[in-house]
């Protein structure tokens, strides 16, 4: 059985939170402060390069958009990061597959799943949204598309990543670990987690947001989680601000996990407790499961304040702003090793 008790405090609390006025809700979404802006916050601890890109080009004046496709193609690039982009473990039948998803401050958004041999989803998805009717492709249509926008095809199985599956294959198991990142970051190793989601507040107040993965190691193939789903790995709403999420991608989908953010934040909760109370859904709905796995939410609202909160505790998230380059934060959370 789950902490039940201090699951009701925790929904006690931000039901508390909510009952505010429609008076109130209006003033906190429309009264932005310049001050806190521009601003880029991203998952994980291997947000801190990826939002030092993106710096570049919010110092500049630029778009929120552009500063979250900039900041995340870092990852995607890094050969040590086997869990986004070109060095991502395969799947069980030995393919890297790429997801990734981003959105702009007018809701325009982009998308692609399940693609192979593109190193930068990201830039592919950002394509989809300024090119093409659609909001998403998959498998090889989204490899179509994307080599016909003159992006080169390239073999993104490494022979590390390779090595890795052929280890898996042995037993052939598939137990996701929670927060893989920081207990191999201890023993001195530089894999890293599943997903880097960033959402920036440029310079003219405008928000973007980008979500890209390889996914979980040795998935089935053809499974795509939460991080290409807009609504699910990731949410923008000028009016409000951003969300998105890291983890276990089948329970945040469940749950609309960003969208529930961005809509939670609409009702006036401050965007750490928007993100607990999406954890809080999660642990509702399934507790046991719960337990288990690691879903970290992170968001923004239009005064360029910020938060997140996580099922497991080891989430941490990175922000970057004109005073600090390199600031990382523990996400607050509900359970300690699973209890």
């Amino acid at each position: 059985m789950y902490n039940r008790r201090k699951f009701l405090k925790l929904s006690a609390a931000t039901a508390s939170v909510a009952a505010i006025s429609r008076s109130a809700i209006a003033k906190n979404i429309s009264a932005p402060d310049e001050n806190k802006f521009p601003i880029v916050i991203s998952t994980w601890d291997f947000g801190v390069p990826a939002n030092k890109a993106a710096w570049k080009v919010l110092e500049k004046g630029g778009r929120a958009v552009d500063a979250v496709e900039a900041g995340v193609r870092i990852p995607e690039a890094d050969m040590h990061n086997h869990t986004v982009g070109r060095a991502g473990y395969p799947d069980r039948d030995g393919f890297v597959t790429l997801d990734a998803c981003i959105m702009d401050e007018n809701g325009n958004c982009g998308a692609v799943g399940a693609m192979q041999d593109i190193a930068h989803p990201i830039s592919v998805a950002r394509l989809v949204m300024d090119k093409t009717p659609h909001v998403m492709l998959v498998g090889d249509g989204a490899r179509q598309f994307a080599i016909e926008q003159g992006i080169k095809p390239e073999k993104l199985l490494t022979e590390e990543s390779k090595a890795a599956w052929k280890k898996w294959l042995k037993k052939a198991e598939y137990s996701p670990v929670m927060n893989i990142e920081n207990k191999q970051a201890r023993q001195g190793s530089k894999y890293n987690h599943d997903t880097i989601g960033m959402l920036a507040l440029d310079a003219k107040g405008n928000i973007g947001g980008a979500c890209t993965t390889s996914g979980m190691a040795f998935k089935m193939h053809g499974r795509v989680g939460d991080s290409p789903i807009i609504g699910a790995g990731l949410y923008i709403d000028n009016e409000v601000g951003g969300a998105t999420s890291t983890g276990v991608g089948e329970e945040v989908i469940r749950n609309v996990g960003s969208f529930l953010v961005v809509e939670l934040m609409r009702q006036g909760l401050s965007p750490e407790d928007a993100c607990k109370e999406a954890v809080a859904r999660i642990i509702k709905k399934k507790p046991e499961i719960a337990k288990q796995i690691q879903v970290g939410f992170l968001a923004i609202n239009k005064k360029g304040e910020y938060g997140a909160y996580a099922l497991q505790d080891g989430f941490s998230f990175a922000v970057c702003d004109q005073n600090k380059q390199d600031l990382i934060i523990p996400g607050k959370y509900f359970y300690k090793d699973g209890k």
